[in-house]
This record gives C-alpha cells, structure tokens and sequence, in this order.
C-alpha cells in the first residue's frame, strides 16, 4: 500500500488540486472571483469551478433583500426638533455583471456601506424637514419618501443597490411642542363642541319659535272662524226673536189685544233669567216705570224696524 501511494502520489495531487477547485455557491448570493486581485468573473448559484491556487472568491453577494432600522434627529424651518424612526429595505438592483462588480468593489465593507446609506438618507430627509414647519410635517409621510427616492436613487444606483422601500414609522416632538399640541387640538375640540352646542341651541329656539308662531297662527285662525260662527249665530238668534216677536203681535192684533202685553213678558223673563242665571254677577237695571217704559220704546222700535224691512 505505501508503495503504491509513493508510485503514484502525483495522481493522488492532482485530484487533491481538483477538488479544491470546486466551489459551491449558495442559493441568494453570488461569489466574486479575482486572479491575482484582479476581477475575473462570477459565479452563480450552485456548484462551480475555479482555477485552483490562481483563482480565489474575493467576496459573495447577496441578492436578498436587506434591511436596516434608522432613528435620528432633523430641526424644521421654525426651528422645531424632528425625531424620526424608519425602516429602510434595498436590495442589489439587478444580478447583472456590471451591478455585481459594483456592490463588490464600491465599499471596503458592508459597514461602510451601511454608514455611507444611513447617512444618505438621513441627509436628505434632513433637507426636507428644513423646508418645512413644525405644524406640516405630520402630513407630509409620503412627500418626505417621495424625495428621499428622489434623492438618493441615482446614488444608489452607482453602488449596485435599489431603495425598495422607506418606512417612517414614527415622528415625534419635543415635550414642549407635543404638550402645546395637545392644547391646541384639546382647544380645537371645545371650540368645536360649543359650535355644535350653539348650532343646536339655535335650531331647538327655532323649531319652537315656528311652533310657537304655528300654534298663534292656528289659534287666531279658530278664534276667527270662532267669531263669525258666534256672529252668525246672534244674528240668528235675533233674527229668530224679531219673527216670532213680530207673528205674536200680529196675532194679538187679529185677537184685538194689546201688543204691549208681549214687551212687558219679555221684560219679566228676562228679569227673571239675570235672577237664575247671574252667579251672584251684579247688574243694574231701572225697574222704575219711567225706566221700564224706557226700554219698551227701544225694543218696539227694534220690532219697528224688522217690519219696515
């Protein structure tokens, strides 16, 4: 066996550098290979082959998606301390060549990558936030990562690398700032609440006040109708009086008695009517004969009248 291994050691060297040309590259990378610290090409997902001893792996990419958490301090144009927490997502823009060789060789390391991104995008929405006021910049999420692309796109794209996406999960104010904040929205709320508490106030003294002048108009409508179904029915009422007043006489006439017998009955009754019917109202009535005369001329003249008619 010894003498078989001295005879033919160079067999066993040359499958020994033959296997150690072989490389395995995982799935989501892919390796970069320099001979003699030269780029050279690269090798795709899988196994592999490279020059053994000549050529080495300088580096593997990964073409995954990272992603790193950002917190940091911006100051707006009315001097208002900004505190931001992001997530930002890139990846490596494409698995091009070109792309591959340029994540490789841009940065010494991913830290230095990782510093130069953060500082990037923390530098642009920097710039934002300068430009703007305190009071805005809660409404402008989707402005501020709207320029940062816009910004740092190009840049990127130099490194080998895409912005996926920028997340800004929190904004937040210096204690004095959100305190004052609160009292304006707190304020907001009340001088909302009293605009709807006097709108309502309003409407209810409306509404009542049409009822109120509805139920007059109602009432002074029946009181009218009430008045003339009253006139017509006094007028009636004498009209009535004054036809059997006036078929009495002319039958007392037939009978050849004295008319003024009918006057002095009327007369009578209704004496007698104030006597029952008065509740202890008072009334004053000339029972004199020169008062009760008096009246019988009136009501003969009334009947007088009805005739001529």
């Amino acid at each position: 066996m010894l003498q078989l291994l001295h005879d033919f050691w160079w067999i066993l060297l040359i499958v020994f550098i033959g296997f150690s040309g072989l490389v395995t590259v995982n799935q989501g990378t892919i390796a970069v290979i320099t001979m003699f610290g030269k780029y050279q090409r690269i090798l795709r997902p899988g196994l592999n082959f490279k020059i053994p001893i000549l050529e080495q792996v300088y580096k593997t990419v990964s073409i995954q998606n990272r992603s790193v958490e950002l917190e940091f301090q911006a100051v707006t144009v009315d001097q208002a301390n900004v505190y931001f927490k992001s997530m930002l997502l890139y990846s490596v823009i494409n698995q091009d060549e070109e792309s591959i060789k340029n994540v490789a060789f841009k940065f010494i390391s991913d830290k230095d990558l990782m510093q130069a991104l953060i500082r990037t995008v923390e530098g642009s929405i920097r710039a934002f936030v300068a430009t703007k006021k305190q009071a805005e910049i809660l409404t402008l999420r989707k402005e501020i990562i709207d320029f940062v692309k816009e910004q740092i796109d190009h840049s990127l794209e130099s490194w080998g690398y895409h912005l996926q996406d920028l997340q800004i999960n929190d904004i937040t104010f210096d204690k004095a700032i959100l305190d004052s904040m609160s009292r304006v929205v707190a304020s907001n709320n009340l001088k909302a609440a009293a605009e709807n508490e006097g709108q309502a106030l309003l409407i209810t003294k409306t509404k009542a006040a049409e009822a109120e002048g509805n139920a007059i108009k109602i009432s002074a409508e029946a009181e009218k109708i009430a008045a003339q179904l009253r006139g017509q029915g006094v007028a009636l009422f004498r009209e009535e009086v004054a036809k059997g007043m006036s078929q009495a006489a002319e039958q007392m006439k037939q009978a050849n008695l004295d008319t003024n017998v009918i006057l002095f009955s009327m007369w009578t009754e209704a004496i007698k009517n104030f006597a029952e019917l008065g509740k202890g109202n008072m009334i004053f009535l000339d029972g004199s004969p020169a008062g009760m005369e008096k009246t019988m001329k009136e009501i003969m003249g009334m009947v007088k009248m009805k005739e001529d008619k």
